[in-house]
């Protein structure tokens, strides 16, 4: 028994040196996520999901703080669009939707406290495809919410990298 408990000690320190030696970090825990102003203005609505989730992200890091006032940060973000959009893909043989294209679009630019633009007029579009199924509509509009949340995140992490890529002048 005392074996047995030796042994997993040992495998558990080992498992942990092993993550280390190899560079192993958690997501958003590296200095590359880091953001390079001090301030932060957000210019998106505030009660909804996305830019909620936006500041939950930038408040994680640490390094940069958000500002009610436009003038008074190093940086503001302007949302310029967003828009969530299905199309069909396919029909099956009796001209009943078979799969959808979920779309969802977003369009943004940075710019400093004296207007002078650090990020041009940025658009990222994300792509997801839902098979349908007449017979589970209740399951297939979650599964649709659950793919449009799963792309608010993934948006909201390809704009962090893109924030963090940001080189203010001096």
């Amino acid at each position: 028994m005392l074996m047995k408990r030796r042994l997993a000690c040992a495998l558990a320190v080992t498992s942990g040196l092993m993550l280390s030696a190899c560079g192993f970090q958690l997501r958003g825990s590296g200095s590359s996520a880091m953001l390079p102003f001090k301030t932060i203005y957000l210019g998106v609505p505030m009660p909804s999901p996305f830019g909620t989730e936006l500041k939950r992200n930038i408040e994680s890091i640490g390094s940069t703080t958000i500002v009610t006032d436009a003038k008074a940060a190093d940086a503001v973000f302007e949302l310029l669009s967003n828009t969530r959009e299905r199309e069909i893909l396919s029909l099956n043989s009796q001209g009943r939707v078979r799969e959808f294209t979920l779309l969802s679009r977003m369009s943004f630019r940075v710019k400093d406290n004296t207007e002078k633009v650090l990020l041009g007029p940025t658009e990222i579009v994300l792509r997801r495809i839902l098979s349908f199924n007449e017979n589970q509509v209740l399951a297939k509009e979650s599964e649709e919410a659950a793919l449009f949340r799963e792309m608010q995140s993934d948006m909201v992490q390809q704009i962090m990298r893109r924030l963090a890529a940001i080189k203010p002048a001096a």
